[in-house]
């Protein structure tokens, strides 16, 4: 069995990936990284959860140090489609980077511009980005591509369903000819070969496991299910005590699903675009902490998520509703039994999507009997097996007045890198001013709108005092019967998110 020192990878970086657990290449690192390391151009094909990440961050590690770093001129640039892949990725080459003095930032939309602007000005060598904050910051000179010696295409595949490649193009176009460039994707249509024909030169190509995913570490079950016991299934599906991920189609049943879990006794977060990027960063890592430290085991997200997003120990993958298409079908799925280990998979399907969903399976080459069940089978209780403790939420305490920032999913304005038509990673064509949109359940007192409710919503009452007002008048609170989604369970329990600083 071959080691990561074996295939060339410095010993500094292979002690890193080792305090990590990780001593064994995979094979998509096996295969890539003689060539990767010697300055070559790669394609690597394999589908995700088979190691790309690492087999691209070593090499742009390794062949990087050393180096002289300048303001607003990284040696090393990562593209990714969405900004939850970009911030995983920068978490994985964080460590190995600082092993090799390298320093890493985030480039993305969706969040202020201004710290951006700040790190790329101190100078940083490698920067990891998605197209549309990244071309808004070319445009206004706040970072050049000139310099890059190292260029990476991850997920080149979704770049292009989203219609990101002109933007890539137009990137890659801006980095100088004969750099190394290493693009990985799971397929090579839409658009996909064009880059490779353009960009790479005499490249080396690895492809490693199938499109579909590996028959034996996962399973696949469809539940079928009449339409008003939906509901019930999916609840139960849910109640486990191990991490599972519920996809809905759109972002109003994300939400709307998290707090009707939440409140019957379910923890759950919601991940989906219309949530800041505080907020998306708050639920994920409320859905990665261990259950002992008041982690979510639940988590429902749209399509943002089937992608990108790595938990360890997923143990279950609900398709609450089929996506429409079969890529979707595996990306979704392939957020459980990843690295090796074991997962299920249930999509559940009403009586008249059985040829839908009969379609979606065989275009996927997936396998799998359909099963006429109810909430209350022996079946489903035996996949979810034990079930976790209820936890009762709280009604959340309202407090009237202005509360700044978003910090904790927060609402209030804000103002936005991009007043313009955002992309998937949430970058505009300039600045401009936006209003931020509050998590679920969680609506300021003082403007007199609906608060969500489990049972139906309730009003919270006329405005508030105001803060701020002659006399120095506290303002008031009130307690309301809605349910919030939380930060973890203790802050469920409390009705409570994290604290946020009041305006004025």
């Amino acid at each position: 069995m071959s080691s990561f020192t074996s295939l060339g990878v410095p010993e500094n970086l292979a002690a890193v990936l080792h305090a990590d657990g990780k001593t064994e290449p995979f094979a998509i690192q096996r295969d890539t990284l003689p060539d990767s390391l010697a300055g070559r151009d790669v394609l690597g094909r394999g589908r995700t959860g088979s190691g790309k990440t690492i087999a691209f961050a070593l090499p742009l590690v390794a062949r990087l140090a050393g180096g002289r770093r300048e303001p607003r001129r990284p040696r090393g640039l990562v593209l990714a489609p969405t900004r939850e892949l970009a911030t995983q990725i920068a978490a994985t080459i964080a460590p190995l980077a600082a092993a090799a003095n390298l320093t890493v930032t985030t480039v993305f939309g969706g969040v202020s511009q201004k710290p951006q602007e700040q790190a790329l000005n101190r100078g940083v060598d490698i920067v990891v980005a998605c197209p549309g904050r990244l071309e808004d910051l070319m445009k206004q000179g706040v970072i050049r591509l000139d310099a890059v010696q190292i260029a990476v295409l991850d997920e080149a595949d979704h770049m292009a369903d989203l219609g990101f490649l002109p933007g890539v193009t137009r990137i890659l176009a801006a980095t100088p000819q004969g750099g190394q460039r290493l693009l990985f994707s799971a397929t090579l249509d839409r658009g996909v070969d064009a880059l490779v024909r353009r960009f790479l030169q005499n490249e080396v190509r690895h492809e490693v496991d199938e499109e579909s995913v590996p028959v034996g570490v996962m399973t696949h079950r469809v539940f079928v299910v009449p339409s008003d016991g939906k509901a019930a299934l999916v609840r139960h599906l849910a109640s486990g005590r191990g991490r599972r991920i519920l996809f809905t189609r759109t972002k109003h049943q994300a939400k709307k699903l998290a707090k009707q879990l939440t409140a019957a006794g379910i923890p759950a977060v919601d991940l989906h675009g219309n949530l800041g990027q505080n907020a998306r960063e708050r639920n994920l890592a409320a859905f990665g902490a261990p259950a002992d430290q008041g982690g979510v085991r639940v988590l429902v997200a749209t399509d943002v998520a089937a992608r990108g997003v790595h938990v360890d120990e997923v143990e279950l993958v609900v398709h609450v509703d089929p996506p429409v298409e079969h890529k979707a079908y595996l990306h979704r799925s392939g957020r459980t039994a990843r690295a090796g280990a074991e997962g299920v998979v249930v999509t559940v399907a009403t009586p008249d999507q059985r040829r839908e969903v009969g379609d979606l399976l065989r275009k996927a080459h997936v396998a799998a009997p359909l099963e006429q069940v109810t909430a209350d089978d022996a079946t489903v209780s035996a996949l979810v097996g034990a079930v976790a403790d209820h936890v009762t939420p709280a009604p959340v305490v309202a407090t009237a007045g202005r509360s700044g920032g978003n910090g904790g999913g927060g609402g209030g304005r804000g103002r936005s890198g991009g007043g313009q038509a955002r992309s998937a990673d949430g970058a505009g064509g300039g600045r401009g001013r936006s209003r931020a949109r509050r998590p679920a359940g969680e609506r300021s007192a003082s403007t007199g709108e609906r608060a969500a409710a489990p049972t139906g919503g309730a009003r919270s009452g006329q405005s508030a005092a105001r803060s701020g007002q002659a006399g120095g008048s506290a303002a008031r609170t009130q307690t309301t019967p809605r349910f919030t989604t939380g930060s973890t369970v203790a802050d469920i329990q409390r009705g409570t998110r994290r604290p946020r600083r009041a305006r004025g």
